[in-house]
């Protein structure tokens, strides 16, 4: 049997095999060594986002080898002459991710490895970066996702956007567009709006849309005009569009040609100023709302509860001052109208009764994160706190399955916590196993529920041989809290 899997007989469960591996670089290079065949599904995936996972840069190398001799000329003219050998594959043409910010810095590495003197001149990595953006343009490769990150290093070339033109298939199939633009001039902004321009001839549909102007101001003078071109030039998307999101930016507008994408279900803001954008918000189908260091008024948020009703399934809150204005009001919107909300992070919130009674009516709740919360009483005792963690565990609905209480003042009462919780916990995410009876508490109730599989904590290397942490290591994986992922 394992013999016709590694010559490809069998190919759903080939097929099953590399799913699992996707995102595990050294588990792919293994799989390439095994047969020709494995070896033939595996070199493309490894190829697709090459600077997300490559630690050194000699991988640039082996795209120079389809270089033509003026070329190798130019590289040789500024103290580059590597001999660059033939390829079994053409790896250009599996890329699938191209982040321009990581290419100029991978590129800059390449240089230096590439030179017995690191003197060199800036311009060098702009021609390289151009030449390689060049391969990838012309290898027939066929982007899913493009990051437009454009500073000095990485502007293109007259001859990019012609070689772009004539090969549409490059941005005819991208899902997953950020725009992230560092200095907002003449050059850039007619780059990026080239590009949409190109994208706009092409057929493809975007799903995922992240804008990002880095703190500059959108909202007046001649950076809302540059801004208004390139938010124009993405209208012809806004039948696609399904997530938008939108950081470090002032409020103009443009952003409400954004937010009239009919089959838009994820939002997401970030740094930003928000409440005019939401005060025109008019979308009954969001299910997933972020926002995140921004100032958080309950009555604007109603605005965005109300309309998305039963759709909110994921809302994720983190407030930048430290306070949710008028916490009652947005306790109470949440309760009315978001009763399928299976995901809820949320920072700086007071524990009162009514949170309380919210979290329990959450009767579809899975993930829960509380972080920086207090109670009604900002300095409480230890009697006070013991009550708290026996409120929340009672509170929590037997739906919920993730429970990340790292940064609160309960890390010391986590056995309590535990005592009085029935809800099947699966993950549970804590600051670190404290003492004798947080210990036993957790093997209490591993043996009670039998549902825990993980606990994370923020560093057990330093007590990995403690009594306490051998006990809970029979019945529960304890692992750091880094190594569990859950996404908004």
């Amino acid at each position: 049997m394992a013999s016709k899997i590694f010559a490809g007989d069998m190919p759903e469960l080939v097929e099953n095999i590399f799913k699992n591996v996707n995102n595990d670089n050294y588990s792919l290079y293994s799989c390439a060594l095994v047969s020709r065949h494995w070896c033939r599904i595996s070199i493309p995936i490894i190829w697709q986002d090459p600077f997300k996972y490559a630690e050194r840069n000699t991988f640039i190398s082996k795209y120079f080898s389809s270089l033509d001799e003026n070329e190798k000329l130019i590289l040789k003219n500024h103290g580059i002459n590597e001999e660059f050998s033939k390829t079994l594959f053409d790896y250009a043409k599996f890329l699938k991710v191209l982040d321009l910010s990581r290419i100029s810095i991978y590129v800059k590495k390449w240089i230096e490895s590439q030179l017995a003197s690191k003197s060199y001149d800036d311009s060098l990595i702009y021609h390289i970066s151009n030449l390689l953006i060049k391969l990838y343009i012309e290898s027939g490769a066929t982007l899913h996702k493009l990051d437009i990150y454009i500073c000095v290093f990485n502007e293109f070339k007259p001859e990019i956007i012609n070689s772009l033109r004539r090969n549409e298939q490059f941005l005819s199939r991208i899902q997953y567009l950020f725009l992230s633009l560092i200095e907002i001039s003449e050059i850039n902004t007619e780059i990026v709006i080239t590009l949409l321009k190109i994208l706009e001839k092409t057929p493809m549909k975007l799903n995922v849309l992240q804008i990002d102007y880095d703190y500059f101001t959108v909202s007046s003078g001649e950076n809302r005009k540059k801004f208004h071109g390139i938010v124009s030039a993405l209208e012809c998307q806004i039948r696609s569009l399904r997530e938008v999101l939108i950081a470090d930016c002032d409020y103009s507008e443009d952003f409400q040609i954004l937010m009239n994408c009919e089959n838009l279900e994820i939002l997401r803001i970030r740094y930003c100023n928000y409440r005019k954008l939401l005060k025109k918000f008019d979308h009954n189908r969001i299910s997933t709302f972020e926002l995140v260091d921004c100032q958080i008024d309950a009555s604007e948020m109603r605005i965005i509860f109300e309309k998305s009703g039963t759709s909110l399934q994921r809302l994720k809150l983190e407030s930048i001052d430290g306070f949710i204005i008028e916490q009652s009001l947005l306790l109470g919107a949440l309760k009315s109208f978001c009763p399928n909300i299976t995901f809820l992070d949320i920072s700086f919130i007071e524990i009162s009764i009514q949170f309380l009674d919210l979290i329990s009516n959450l009767q579809k709740l899975q993930f829960l994160t509380l972080w920086l919360f207090w109670s009604v009483d900002e300095t409480p005792n230890e009697v006070q706190i013991i009550q708290l963690a026996m409120q929340i565990a009672r509170a929590l609905p037997l739906t919920l399955q993730y429970l990340d209480l790292r940064n609160s003042r309960l890390n010391p009462y986590i056995g309590i916590l535990l005592n009085n919780c029935n809800a099947p916990l699966k993950q549970l995410l804590i600051e670190s196993i404290d003492g004798k009876k947080n210990a036993e508490a957790l093997v209490k109730f591993c043996k009670r529920k039998r549902t825990l599989k993980y606990v994370g904590v923020d560093n057990y290397c330093d007590w990995e041989l403690d009594d306490n942490f051998l006990k809970v290591d029979k019945y529960v994986t304890v692992v750091l809290y880094d190594d569990i992922l859950v996404d908004c």
